[in-house]
């Protein structure tokens, strides 16, 4: 059968985008049932998925995760300008879509420095309503100071702003740095402002045997973290109910209510800067 193929980014950007090496953010965008990989993610998905079968349903419950969270920010939480960090590729009901629709005038920044996301954040990524903004950064989250120096282009950062690391702080190599991006990403932002993060749990020895035999494959590795560590990021900040839980069980729909098991893969939380 032939490979069905999504359309390649531009000349300017196959210099320094790698298709015959799986990519994370193509991966992922195959676990979610998308059209933006390659069979050389497909296969590195498969394989993946042999291991730790759960992942597709992981992946799914992730971005039904962002759902909730971005849904109680603008609405409850009355946050109006978001700071999503690590974007990965654009998929259904992102960030700026789930804001914009609960609240018009919502400011959404999204920041990522993959090309081949950037690539799609250009041609994709378009505001919802004429009242909000939705644009994107180039920059790496190894670098907050930048981050924020760019997003002061588009944010108030008088105003509250909801902070996402939502699955990509595995990137990270070393704990301590993690701690330390993160703590210098809420010391910029004011007093009333939301940090919302999730990352990947060292609970299943099947998914640690798949996260090894993936980082095989020449794709960037993912580390995993234990939940204590994850549940550092949050020091000096208030948790907001139900606090750090498994990412399904952070305040699920009502439909969902008694019918899940809980994934203790990811955990995740949101909590307020005082």
């Amino acid at each position: 059968m032939a490979d069905t193929r999504p359309p390649r980014p531009d000349s300017a950007l196959t210099s320094t985008i790698r298709f015959d090496v799986p990519h994370s953010a193509r991966i992922w965008n195959y676990w979610m049932g998308g059209k933006d990989n390659y069979a050389v993610d497909r296969a590195a998905g498969d394989a993946f998925a042999e291991l730790f079968p759960d992942i597709v349903t992981v992946a799914k419950q992730t971005r039904q995760f962002l759902i909730r969270v971005v849904r109680f920010l603008a609405g409850e939480a009355g946050v109006r300008q978001f700071l999503d960090i690590g974007t990965g590729l654009p998929t259904m009901q992102n960030t700026h879509e789930v804001a914009q629709q609960v609240a018009p005038e919502s400011r959404i920044v999204y920041v990522d420095n993959d090309p081949l996301v950037l690539a799609h954040a250009r041609a994709l990524l378009h505001n919802t309503t004429p009242e909000g903004v939705t644009t994107y950064v180039e920059a790496n989250f190894h670098d907050p100071e930048l981050i924020i120096s760019d997003a002061r282009n588009v944010l108030n950062f008088r105003q509250p702003i909801a902070v996402m690391f939502l699955s990509v702080l595995g990137h990270v190599a070393d704990v301590e740095e993690m701690h330390s991006i993160v703590a210098r990403m809420m010391a910029a932002v004011p007093s009333g402002s939301y940090l919302a993060l999730s990352d990947t749990t060292k609970t299943s020895a099947a998914h640690t045997e798949a996260l090894a035999k993936y980082a095989e494959t020449g794709a960037i590795p993912y580390r995993q973290s234990s939940v204590e560590q994850i549940r550092q990021c949050f020091e000096g900040l208030e948790m907001v109910d139900p606090g750090l839980v498994p990412i399904n069980q952070w305040r699920p729909d009502t439909v969902e209510i008694g019918k899940i098991k809980p994934f203790k893969i990811n955990y995740g939380a949101v909590a307020r800067k005082p």
